[in-house]
């Protein structure tokens, strides 16, 4: 990893946005949870070069080879209610899928917190809240072109995609300068963001199964509602879903 190329990308961050890079952590989470709780600004993002304990949603480990990834996360003090934290995972997928389309990619969003590039992950977004301060951590494949098989055919990369090599520290600050505006949306023009969305929800239309924290749903999806709630179609009716720990497309 070049320090050099990371902190001349930095220079450029808005406000207030700047970044701290460590050779290795466990977790760029569990890093910036330890430094908001010690006073922390917003805006301090904490990237990784190399994750030895990197999670997604429900622990699982996030594939992140040292050099061939983005890992960071970032701290955020929202000024909105707590209650809207969670739309955090949603700006952070739309300015994440944003940032891959200034390289001339079309890129999805499989609500809550995933970026797909050719219907494959490229992107996973892990949201954490502390007492007055959120985590947002983003983990994202830039030049891995060999997963484990038990990826192999769901995740993605840029360089697979593009068939060239982009640079990490450009993919970085493109994503964020988008998050930098988006994340301000949660509690204003939110509707612009859930427009962003929608434009780009790879499950609208399709049938899916879910794990949510009331248990197993399925049904088929209706798009993204006004406060960013997934639109269900079930058995019982139709559904608004705040938030999913798992989210999977089923056969027609």
């Amino acid at each position: 990893m070049s320090l050099a190329e990371f902190a001349a990308a930095a220079a450029d961050f808005p406000e207030p946005f700047r970044l701290l890079v460590r050779d290795s952590v466990a977790s760029t989470n569990d890093e910036v949870r330890a430094l908001a709780q010690g006073g922390a600004a917003d805006g301090l993002i904490v990237l990784a070069g190399q994750q030895t304990a990197g999670r997604g949603r429900r622990g699982a480990a996030w594939f992140a080879p040292a050099g061939e990834s983005l890992a960071f996360s970032i701290l955020v003090r929202p000024t909105a209610a707590k209650a809207l934290w969670p739309r955090l995972a949603l700006v952070a997928g739309l300015a994440a899928a944003e940032a891959l389309e200034t390289f001339g990619l079309q890129a999805g969003i499989k609500w809550p917190n995933d970026v797909w590039l050719s219907q494959r992950k490229v992107a996973g977004i892990l949201v954490e809240a502390g007492t007055d301060f959120a985590i947002v951590g983003i983990g994202l494949n830039v030049s891995t072109t060999d997963f484990p098989p038990e990826l192999a055919a769901t995740a993605t990369s840029l360089q697979l995609e593009t068939g060239r090599d982009i640079s990490r520290a450009e993919v970085l600050a493109a994503l964020v300068s988008r998050f930098s505006r988006r994340h301000l949306q949660i509690d204003h023009d939110f509707d612009a963001v859930v427009a962003a969305v929608r434009l780009r929800c790879v499950l609208t239309g399709k049938c899916v199964s879910l794990t949510t924290a009331g248990g197993p749903r399925s049904g088929k999806v209706d798009g993204i509602a006004a406060g960013g709630e997934l639109l269900l179609h079930t058995a019982g009716g139709l559904e608004r879903l705040i938030q999913a720990d798992e989210v999977r497309l089923l056969s027609p």
